[in-house]
């Protein structure tokens, strides 16, 4: 039971009254952890919206819902950074943001489609309205003065946005197609032109905070995405060469996380870390914020080619089944190149600079799309992971020691 004295500390807690700006602490919560969470489920949904077996025009338009919702989180990810979430009054109203994620992504396979009953293009966009119109209101509540006059400044062009992505769900085909890549080159606009080059930034408050829940993000895309994937074969794993398929899959997924995380995250994060001021926070907004987006959406695409393998193995009477089409390998080839490319990305973008073998290394998957269209699937998905186990082992085999976080690897 709660005494007296304990529970006049809890209604303390309670009472509204405005945050106080600075983070109070340097690791992630565990109420931002449920945070993220729910917003990976929306991104598994994005894979499931892209369909079975991939479609071009979905894959397109995949990545777009991508970029719309990868930062309208990284709104509230800078906002964490800012103040404690996880503390009311402010919890309430990052929970209702977190219904916005999970109804975005119960609607995201009718995405285009206006199907039976409410409107699912509709039902998405007021999502993202609900999910941006949150985060201003608590970060401008959250900030100084300086701070809040910034939010007002940007909160213009992210208001705009929400017309062209409102009359885009209504119209819905081609004209929501692209009144949506207009919302989204506003609200990118207003971001990147306005705050980020004319008016300093968002300021960075906590960098290992900050760097660590971008690390914690991109672990659970990376798993939840190829479970997801995993998933939809059922009790059809049983067999033989789809077990091996998951398996050879899983080994994907190990090499993904290694080559990012053993190499050039603490090289990010040391950045981070040593930086200060405006240095700092450019850091943030280029390496983290932009530069893990090309990550997010190669772990998607190649979660979506992983699911294609196990489809056509489990559907096949031959062991290794049937050849990817061309958008199931350029998913799966193609996307695990815009991986490794998104952590070039994130290499330069700290200040690390690359050489051309990285570029070299990055690219290679690309250069065997035609060989992983001509093979079956389950060999197609081993050659694949053999290239990234021979990336993730030579470095050992040279020297015997990590790359990663010697300054000497620039």
């Amino acid at each position: 039971m709660t005494d007296g004295k304990g529970l006049r500390q809890v209604r303390r807690g309670w009472r509204v009254g405005r945050p106080v700006p600075g983070r109070g602490v340097r690791a992630v919560t565990p109420f931002e952890i449920f945070f993220d969470l729910v917003f990976v489920f929306t991104l598994t949904r994005i894979v499931a919206f892209m369909g079975k077996p991939p479609d071009p025009v979905a894959m397109g338009r995949g990545l777009l819902l991508l970029m719309l919702l990868w930062f309208a989180w990284s709104g509230y990810l800078w906002l964490g950074n800012q103040t404690r979430v996880d503390r009311p009054p402010v919890r309430l109203l990052v929970l209702a943001a977190m219904a916005g994620f999970f109804v975005a992504a119960l609607v995201m396979p009718g995405a285009w489609d206006s199907a039976s009953g409410l409107d699912g293009p509709l039902l998405l966009a007021l999502s993202y309205v609900l999910l941006r119109a949150v985060h201003l209101a608590l970060y401008h509540w959250a900030g100084e003065p300086a701070l809040r006059r910034r939010i007002r400044r940007f909160a213009v062009a992210s208001v705009l946005a929400w017309f062209p992505l409102l009359v885009g769900a209504v119209l819905g085909g081609r004209a929501q197609t692209w009144l949506w890549v207009l919302a989204f080159l506003v609200e990118i606009g207003g971001q990147r032109g306005v705050v980020q080059n004319r008016l300093g930034g968002w300021p960075v408050r906590s960098p290992e905070y900050f760097a660590e829940r971008h690390g914690l993000v991109l672990i659970i895309a990376l798993g939840e995405s190829f479970l997801a994937a995993g998933v939809g074969v059922g009790t059809m794993v049983t067999k033989l060469p789809v077990l091996a398929g998951a398996v050879i899959g899983f080994i994907l997924i190990a090499c993904l996380w290694s080559v990012h995380f053993d190499r050039v995250s603490p090289l990010a994060e040391q950045a981070l870390l040593r930086a200060d001021g405006e240095r700092r926070d450019r850091i943030g907004a280029d390496a983290y914020s932009l530069g893990h987006l090309p990550l997010i959406a190669g772990v998607l695409y190649t979660a979506l080619g992983f699911e294609d393998v196990l489809a056509l193995i489990s559907a096949a009477d031959t062991p290794g089944g049937e050849p990817l089409g061309w958008p199931g390998v350029v998913a799966l080839y193609g996307g695990t190149a815009l991986y490794l490319l998104g952590i070039l990305l994130v290499r330069y973008l700290s200040g690390w600079g690359t050489r051309a073998g990285h570029l070299v290394v990055a690219v290679v998957p690309l250069l065997l799309l035609p060989v992983g269209r001509a093979l079956p699937a389950l060999v197609a998905i081993g050659v694949l992971t053999s290239y990234l186990l021979g990336v993730v082992l030579l470095p050992y085999a040279r020297g015997g020691q990590r790359p990663a976080s010697a300054p000497t690897d620039r």
